[in-house]
């Protein structure tokens, strides 16, 4: 079992940046974010595997950039040029095997989520 909790969330102008965090109770070997605005099924964002091999989403590649801390448990989401279609929830996501494609069914475990607001 691994628990998550995010924070980092809050609102910004279009053009502003925000960093997303997310605590892990334990290593996970792969980790990821997925957004979800309202109306919108959820979308996977980007993942990063233990060893730091990344994948992302299509509409945030060269904006958001996902790390990890692995002596901390920690993965992070930075979030830079943001746009007002980027308000969303965004969830942390992890899962014990290798990283799948960005699709939900290939994480087990979940957090509650963290606001992202970006203004016009």
């Amino acid at each position: 079992q691994v628990q998550l909790v995010e924070s980092g969330g809050g609102s910004v102008q279009a053009g502003g940046s925000l960093r997303l965090s997310c605590a892990a109770s334990s290593n996970a070997f792969c980790m990821g974010w997925f957004r979800q605005s309202a109306g919108e099924e959820r979308e996977g964002v980007a993942s990063v595997q233990y060893s730091g091999t990344t994948t992302y989403a299509d509409s945030v590649k060269g904006r958001f950039t996902i790390s990890r801390d692995n002596a901390k448990n920690i993965v992070y989401l930075q979030l830079n040029s943001l746009k007002p279609e980027d308000t969303a929830i965004y969830y942390c996501a992890a899962d014990l095997g290798r990283c799948g494609s960005l699709l939900d069914v290939n994480f087990r475990y979940w957090g509650l989520g963290t606001q992202v607001t970006v203004s016009s």
